[in-house]
């Protein structure tokens, strides 16, 4: 008698919570996070001419917040000739990383006058950024693996394009 009034009501609790537990509606899994990284290679975007003291280059311009955030992600074979330069919206202290990026690059941080203040390497898929030392930079500039050291160009170097300044090309919307 003492063994049914002890265990007959926790055999009708443990009956209740399998029942219970058989009955619940299958968990539905939680949708993938929504994500706007890029996933692929941006096509080539429309270039300006720029003149670094007599070198000239052809350079991408990413001018939209997507063609910033792609950059160079996901190319591979960059030339001694690719370019691409980013015009940040204000000066600010610029930082730079390379997730998604098969090749190492060189980046110019510069000023809002034109001016290379800094020239980084910017390792093949580091996701570590490359903060600027100063908060005054403007644009960045970036190429294939030490173009700068290649061609002589150093900071202190003034880039200038067919329509003036880095300041006046882009405060005209080109």
């Amino acid at each position: 008698m003492k063994f049914r009034n002890i265990y007959l009501p926790l055999l009708a609790v443990l009956a209740a919570l399998i029942v219970w537990k058989f009955h619940q509606p299958p968990e539905t899994p939680a949708p993938p996070p929504v994500s706007n990284e890029p996933t692929q290679a941006q096509p080539k975007l429309p270039t300006l001419k720029l003149w670094l003291g007599s070198e000239e280059l052809a350079a991408e311009m990413a001018l939209t917040q997507q063609q910033e955030q792609t950059g160079m992600m996901f190319r591979t074979n960059i030339l001694d000739t690719d370019a691409m330069i980013f015009v940040l919206p204000f000066p600010q202290r610029a930082s730079f990383w390379m997730k998604h990026c098969p090749e190492s690059i060189s980046a110019a941080y510069i000023d809002p006058d034109g001016v290379i203040l800094e020239i980084h390497h910017l390792e093949k898929n580091d996701t570590n950024a490359v903060a600027a030392s100063t908060d005054n930079i403007q644009y960045v500039l970036e190429t294939s693996d030490d173009w700068f050291a290649r061609h002589h160009v150093g900071t202190g170097t003034v880039i200038r394009t067919e329509h003036g300044t880095l300041g006046e090309t882009f405060t005209r919307g080109h």
